[in-house]
């Protein structure tokens, strides 16, 4: 299976034999892939982490205009490590959610860290309910370690918010696109992962465990984690290869040192992908969104 990049700028011959067009999708080998696309999956769990990498509210600001935040669960509490609401993109109405783990040190205890609790996701499920009703798309952002693992977060609920949260977006009748920008760490990812398409970005991770949680119960100490995010295969390019994602963006040098570029690339692909997804009929788009997710299963051919 041959990656479909998303370039943001212009290859040159001497990178590659092949020269790319400015943003558009191109084949590549997987042998290029691996020696000069990414070293190693580490590389991309400290990429993801990076302080500087841009946020939520980073893409929220340079994708969309007219955002307008909606706040609370109607139950309990306004949760901000996700926050949601509505917006434009290229002048079409959209309801966009994500994770915001904060830069600051203020900022990121008044997000927790990007992780939310039961009352988070109760928000996210009142929010995309109000787009289908209207027949708005949804697209999410996703960036976070994992849902809140603390006591109150467990007596509220948390693991039926997080599976009434992915039946919600299963059956959601508007088109779904969703883009891991860091850390897709967990239940907390894929509360809002899933979609009609799934993209991330080329230093981004996705994965059911984080390296350290895997390393402990493995290898029973944390400092395997290199060794660990090797096997989960967690990286952006082992996931497409195993078809569980629809794009890799590319980051140049980094989305932490350059946004602009990938901020641009992945706006140009939000665009051709709604359209693609507004063009079918609902029972089409809920039909394929589910046997998209039932093809993943145990027999997937692994990359070498």
């Amino acid at each position: 299976m041959s990656l479909q990049l998303y370039f943001h700028y212009p290859k040159t011959d001497n990178d590659v034999t092949i020269k790319y067009n400015h943003i558009e999708h191109k084949s590549i080998n997987y042998k290029y892939e691996r020696e000069a696309f990414m070293s190693t999956v580490w590389d991309s769990v400290q990429l993801a982490r990076h302080a500087k990498r841009p946020l939520f509210m980073d893409y929220v600001n340079q994708l969309f205009t007219e955002f307008d935040e909606l706040h609370g669960d109607r139950a309990f509490a306004d949760d901000k490590a996700i926050l949601g609401g509505l917006a434009r993109l290229n002048g079409m109405p959209v309801m966009v959610v994500g994770q915001h783990r904060g830069r600051s040190t203020r900022e990121r205890i008044e997000h927790n860290f990007g992780m939310a609790n039961p009352e988070g996701y109760r928000k996210i499920i009142r929010l995309v309910k109000m787009a289908e009703r209207f027949n708005i798309p949804v697209m999410t952002f996703v960036d976070t370690q994992g849902a809140y693992p603390g006591i109150g977060a467990e007596e509220r609920g948390q693991a039926q918010a997080i599976a009434e949260s992915i039946a919600v977006f299963s059956s959601l009748k508007v088109p779904i696109i969703v883009t891991i920008i860091g850390e897709g760490g967990s239940g907390g990812a894929l509360a809002i992962g899933v979609g009609d398409k799934v993209n991330m970005l080329q230093n981004s991770i996705y994965s059911v465990i984080s390296p350290e949680g895997c390393a402990s119960i493995l290898w029973k100490t944390a400092e395997k984690a290199q060794d660990a995010s090797e096997a989960l295969k967690l990286n952006a390019i082992n996931l497409y290869q195993m078809g569980l994602i629809d794009a890799v963006i590319d980051e140049g040098e980094g989305a932490h040192i350059q946004p602009q570029p990938v901020m641009t690339a992945l706006k140009a692909l939000l665009v051709e992908q709604l359209d693609e997804l507004k063009d079918l009929d609902t029972h089409t788009r809920c039909e394929l969104r589910y046997e998209k997710f039932k093809s993943f299963n145990s027999e997937v051919m692994l990359p070498c």
